[in-house]
């Protein structure tokens, strides 16, 4: 039987390649023979599919932005099942192409904006219709909670491993994310303080700075 490593065409396979390279070693880093190599195919297969190194990070670039973006579109309370088992079917794929745009944000790509932007829009529009049906508690600012929203799932899948090994493992996997699942749930869902003397503590300090926003 094929593996699905097999079953790839070649130009799917520099493209998995070069996903890899340029997520652990960052575009400028990475050169085209590294790919090659780890896709198994000559440079000039790269360059006869691809032209270049900046063509295949373009390729690369709307490969990973379609897959994240869908899933973004499934992070609903109606589709989190699925999330979830998708995750869990293949983490190591999912935390690469997570990593890969966390590279592209760091050099600040267009394709790293647009990801960022439909995230924090499709996060704002869950929080807007969650408050609006009483599902979720109002907020002084749904748009800085969307972004917190996103800023804390992109971080919790890309968690670095003294992080995974306080937990008592040596890499973020899935053991962790289902260790981390009812706890995050939890705050989310009953919050952590017992009283509200922490946030009228921050309004006050914040009404009371010169920087106040309008």
């Amino acid at each position: 039987m094929c593996s699905a490593s097999s079953d790839l065409t070649a130009q799917a396979k520099i493209r998995n390649a070069a996903i890899a390279h340029f997520a652990r070693d960052g575009f400028q880093k990475t050169n085209l023979r590294a790919i090659a190599a780890t896709a198994g195919v000559s440079p000039g297969l790269v360059i006869h599919h691809f032209g270049s190194k900046e063509k295949l990070r373009s390729v690369c670039d709307d490969h990973v932005l379609r897959i994240l973006i869908q899933r973004a579109d499934n992070a609903r309370p109606s589709g989190m099942q699925d999330l979830f088992r998708e995750y869990l079917s293949n983490p190591e794929e999912y935390r690469l192409q997570v990593q890969y745009m966390l590279r592209a944000i760091e050099e600040d790509t267009p394709a790293a904006a647009t990801f960022v932007d439909t995230l924090v829009a499709e996060s704002e529009e869950i929080l807007r219709a969650g408050i609006a049906d009483g599902s979720m508690r109002p907020s002084s600012d749904v748009r800085a909670l969307a972004v917190l929203t996103v800023l804390n799932s992109v971080a919790t899948l890309t968690m670095p491993p003294p992080l995974a090994r306080a937990l008592g493992y040596e890499r973020f996997g899935p053991d962790v994310l289902r260790r981390l699942a009812l706890p995050t749930l939890e705050l989310y869902t009953h919050g952590l303080f017992t009283n509200d003397t922490a946030l009228k503590a921050a309004r006050t300090a914040l009404d009371e700075s010169p920087q106040k926003r309008d």
